[in-house]
């Protein structure tokens, strides 16, 4: 594995993370689960995504 599959992994990353947090504040939510869900994403960007989608994503 080279560094350009790193590169595409870390791009993915972060584009899944800007989809999510445009995602949140678009939503209906009080302005602090925005911020809250906005944090958790920028402080663990794969596990902060993760949790979003499965958990925190209303339908």
């Amino acid at each position: 594995m080279d560094y350009r599959s790193g590169s595409l992994v870390g791009l993915v990353i972060l584009t899944l993370d800007i989809v999510a947090i445009l995602e949140i504040f678009k939503s209906s939510r009080d302005m602090v689960s925005k911020l809250l869900w906005t944090i958790l994403i920028l402080m663990f960007p794969l596990v902060g995504v993760l949790i979003y989608y499965f958990v925190g994503r209303k339908k």
